[in-house]
């Protein structure tokens, strides 16, 4: 069948002109970037420099995956509502801080991470502890799910037809009140808390070949270490990266999404449950925060109740990096952000590590505010 031309030129993608301040903020990206290159590659007095050290620089390329792979587990959560109802769910990250005390009180309280020894006593206690483990990971998710889906039904769903500022002034209060909420002493409690791991670390060297690690016993020099949580938690992002792919692709729950988020009143009378769609895109969100969350607090083995705060406002600067409302972009800005915040602290200055982030922001919105994995902004012709 012909192709209208007035179709064609419809479809017509085009570019808007640059503003005139562009090369302002491409020019500061330039000049951030040298120096920031520079600050790693520089020779100093400890010999810490990439270039004098890279196994030091291996170690915090290391370091930098770890915190990028679990950003990408956030970032999801937000590219995914915003893609769906245009909304940046500010209380995404306070859902990632419930979902840690939720394993937290479930480890060290009532033991749920060997459930399994108690009710099957010749059970062996490596197995036990991994089905109890991931016990422990459903039940985070389920709260973290359960919340959420409460949260969009109670605060969002009512301003869904108002104006855009009242939704995102809702999901900020939303969060403040989680976070306090959670601080009251009858709830999680406003202390610092140790973590209690539901099993053992195991860590390796890489030096002449991969090596366990001893306990109690440091790893040698010139060596890059790592553990079974990092591994974890890379499995964990990549197996939901691919399981979501596969969702909005490949399933029709995911066409519904897709087309809820391209033309809600189309959808609509197209047959689908349009609000159905927006809870159960909070709720895949939230499950991923959750499970975010768990892996957190394992990693990183403390938590209290303004957890969320700044590992989720880094992912939601992730999921703008990346494109927000893409979610392959989600995961490679995430990435971004974890090498970024790493190499930060560990070649500029440690409490620089949490102003790269918004410093990142900044330029995204001069230089490229649709992101990389964005797509340029439409005009009819």
């Amino acid at each position: 069948m012909a192709t209208s031309p007035q179709l064609v030129a419809d479809k017509t993608i085009s570019h808007k002109p640059r503003k005139r301040l562009a090369w302002v903020g491409t020019t500061f990206l330039i000049v951030l970037t040298v120096g920031f290159i520079y600050m790693v590659i520089r020779a100093r007095p400890d010999n810490t420099g990439a270039l004098q050290n890279p196994i030091l620089f291996l170690q915090f390329v290391v370091s930098g995956l770890q915190l990028g792979f679990v950003y990408a587990l956030i970032a999801l959560g937000y590219t995914m509502v915003y893609g769906i109802v245009k909304l940046i769910n500010f209380a995404h990250g306070d859902v990632f801080m419930v979902g840690a005390f939720v394993s937290f009180y479930a480890v060290a309280r009532f033991k749920w991470h060997v459930w399994p020894k108690t009710v099957f006593p010749d059970m062996p206690l490596g197995l036990a502890v991994v089905i109890g483990s991931l016990t422990v990971v459903f039940l985070s998710m389920l709260v973290c799910v359960a919340l959420a889906v409460t949260i969009e039904r109670v605060a969002y769903k009512p301003l869904r037809d108002a104006p855009r500022i009242a939704a995102l002034i809702t999901a900020i209060g939303v969060s403040f009140f989680l976070e306090f909420f959670g601080a009251l002493y009858f709830v999680f409690s406003p202390r610092f808390i140790p973590y209690e791991r539901p099993f053992n670390v195991v860590a390796w060297y890489i030096k002449d070949g991969i090596h366990i690690i001893t306990e109690n016993q440091p790893a040698p020099n010139g060596s890059i270490t790592f553990s079974n949580i990092f591994l974890f938690i890379i499995v964990a992002s990549i197996v939901v990266q691919l399981f979501l792919q596969f969702l909005v692709r490949r399933t029709k729950t995911g066409i519904a999404m897709r087309a809820t988020s391209f033309d809600k009143p189309t959808a609509r009378l197209m047959g689908i449950n349009v609000d159905q769609v927006i809870s159960f895109t909070f709720a895949i969100g939230a499950a991923f925060a959750g499970l975010g969350g768990v892996l957190y607090a394992i990693a990183y083995s403390s938590i209290w109740t303004q957890l969320g705060i700044l590992p989720g406002l880094k992912a939601f600067v992730a999921a703008v990096l990346g494109g927000i409302g893409s979610i392959p972009g989600a995961f490679v800005g995430a990435l971004i952000m974890g090498q970024a915040e790493a190499l930060t602290a560990g070649y500029v200055s440690t409490p620089m590590r949490d102003a790269i982030a918004f410093t990142i922001l900044i330029l995204v919105l001069l230089v490229k505010p649709t992101g990389i994995f964005g797509e340029p902004e439409k005009e009819k012709a």
